[in-house]
């Protein structure tokens, strides 16, 4: 299936943030004019027309520490060559590519090269199971699927009979060959890639013709499928300079999962757009590793999560300080509100403080922010990047009121106009508008604004679980853990978590012949790891007779949140603990 485009020009879409603006960007990018505007020729050809051909690129580190590198040369004549493999295979602009890889070099080909023939890319999470999976790839009726061998053989084999719109499987082996068989419809990556004539010119894309493909879950539902256009690549360069001041000179690691979209929009594209050197690790989160590698590859820019951050903050400041002769100047995070807490201690262990970024999947780049060299308000998330209106909105019936007074919490709302804004929703039609009331994007966040303007995370109007840096679709989980034959009913909610923010908890009750136990919540456990991989899968079971419901039939998921941390019910006392109804 191919996407469509939409029947807008750039300026009629970017109008807010003043024309003139973006059509410079648009200049710097794209000089050749016409209407065409590629990501993939953006991030690669355009520095080897520059002259910056051998400059680094891309600097892959394997699991024990081995680089991979990529010299902008390199890049653009790999993604040419990889652009020229699909079009052989018979993708066609707007025909879905999905990804199933790690952080390694064939990422980023795999990525250009497929923005570069006109597809349209769509990261899957490695950490998810074969459920997921299976249901984003029949979401996005991809065609064309690019995985890690060991990531297919282990999550999507056995599920190709399910998949008919899926023609093509491209194996990339460790160090970029494939061992396993291949076949009509599997195939080899290295052999395709030596084999290919590079494309003489990426596909004439133009400005909002679809490019990306994110998924994120809703409370309720399967998981959308939120399409961003070519255009796109204009707020991921603005903001990288603007909010990174991302150059040729800098090293920019950002930690995110290539299945987020952080890791396409800012793992990728942006700084490789700015003509920087990306830093990718292969490895998992690991405190020492990760100060041994700010330290040794000179990072100049980190983009992490309050995960990661949280998980270094354990291993005390003078861990940190031993690897204190760093280059960095900018450490930002990304995926969830940052204390104030952990802000200040990248000032003492670090040497700069931690800014928080504030965006969504669909908004599609960094909006909020506290930018280098602007004063730091320790748990904000700062103010509107240049070319973003915002304001603080409450919903009146069909309408919203615009809140003026500082510090009164309402919902955040977007007015339309910046080039990174989501086209639509896959399966709705790519339509701009989607989403919008009173000429709003309302984002489901709820926040106060401070008198000097700085925004403070208040909480989600809505139901999401975030776990770390993946947001959690409680349906999703639900309905796969319904697979499970001893499980009538499932309600899934977020616990607090220290680390993570929050886990899934899952609440079920049984179908008639089995009991409730032990060994039946270890086998529940275990199956929602089998399915949904280690992200998504409920870190705690707990049975029930019957699930709490409105008269609808909805779940109430209030009351299984206060189970789930042992709060008293609305309308019931506090426990009596003590001599005097307190824990002492």
């Amino acid at each position: 299936m191919a996407l469509p485009s939409v029947s807008h020009t750039v300026n009629e879409v970017c109008g807010t943030a003043g024309p003139s603006r973006w059509d410079e960007v648009r200049a710097e990018l794209a000089p050749e004019g016409a209407g065409v505007l590629n990501i993939g020729a953006v991030c690669s050809d355009r520095h080897l027309a520059a002259g910056r051909g051998e400059k680094i690129a891309v600097r892959c580190l394997g699991a024990h520490g081995e680089p991979r590198l990529l010299r902008y040369a390199d890049l653009a004549e790999a993604s040419s060559r990889f652009a020229a493999v699909l079009t052989g295979l018979g993708i066609q602009p707007g025909d879905t590519v999905a990804l199933l890889l790690r952080r390694v070099p064939e990422l980023f080909i795999a990525t250009l090269g497929a923005l570069k023939a006109g597809a349209v890319v769509c990261p899957l999470f490695p950490t998810f199971g074969p459920g997921p999976i299976r249901s984003r790839l029949a979401l996005s009726q991809a065609r064309l699927l690019v995985a890690a061998e060991d990531l297919y053989a282990r999550k999507v084999a056995a599920q190709r009979p399910a998949l008919p719109e899926l023609e093509h499987v491209v194996l990339v082996g460790e160090g970029g060959a494939a061992t396993a068989p291949a076949g009509a419809d599997v195939l080899d990556y290295a052999t395709l890639l030596a084999a290919a004539v590079p494309a003489p010119a990426p596909v004439a894309t133009r400005s909002l013709d679809p490019a990306l493909l994110h998924f994120t879950s809703g409370t309720t539902g399967t998981p959308k499928g939120v399409v961003h256009s070519h255009r796109a690549v204009l707020a991921h360069f603005l903001t990288g300079r603007e909010m990174f001041g991302l150059g040729p000179d800098d090293v920019f690691w950002c930690t995110a999962d290539p299945g987020w979209i952080t890791g396409t929009t800012y793992g990728i594209i942006a700084p490789l757009a700015c003509g920087a050197t990306v830093l990718a690790d292969e490895a998992d989160v690991n405190p020492r590793r990760w100060y041994g590698i700010l330290a040794d590859e000179k990072v100049t820019v980190w983009y992490t999560t309050p995960t990661a951050i949280r998980a270094m903050m354990r291993y005390g400041a003078a861990l940190a300080r031993s690897y204190r002769g760093t280059s960095l100047r900018v450490a930002a995070s990304v995926g969830e509100p940052l204390n104030a807490e952990a802000v200040l201690w990248g000032r003492r262990a670090l040497g700069v403080p931690f800014l928080d970024t504030w965006w969504q999947t669909e908004i599609g780049s960094v909006a909020i922010a506290t930018r280098p060299g602007e004063p730091v308000r320790p748990g904000s998330m700062g103010r509107p990047l240049p070319g973003f209106q915002m304001a603080v909105v409450r919903r009146e019936g069909a309408h919203i009121e615009i809140i003026d007074t500082p510090d009164t919490v309402g919902e955040l709302a977007v007015r339309p106009g910046w080039p990174s804004m989501l086209s639509g929703y896959l399966g709705e039609g790519v339509l701009l508008g989607v989403g919008l009331q009173d000429g709003w994007y309302l984002t489901g966040d709820l926040v106060r604004r401070d008198a000097e303007g700085y925004h403070w995370f208040v909480g989600r109007a809505d139901d999401m679980i975030k776990c770390g840096g993946v947001q959690i679709g409680p349906f999703e989980v639900e309905g796969l853990l319904m697979n499970h034959p001893a499980l009538a009913e499932v309600g899934v909610v977020g616990k607090p978590d220290l680390l993570l923010r929050e886990v899934p908890v899952a609440f079920a009750s049984l179908n008639p012949g089995f009991q409730a136990g032990d060994a039946l919540r270890a086998e529940v456990l275990s199956f929602a790891r089998q399915e949904l991989g280690s992200a998504l899968a409920p870190r705690e079971l707990h049975f029930l007779p019957e699930l709490p419901k409105t008269v609808a039939g909805k779940i109430l998921r209030r009351v299984l949140r206060a189970k789930a941390v042992e709060e008293p019910e609305e309308g019931e006392p506090p426990p009596v603990t003590g001599a005097l109804g307190s824990d002492v």
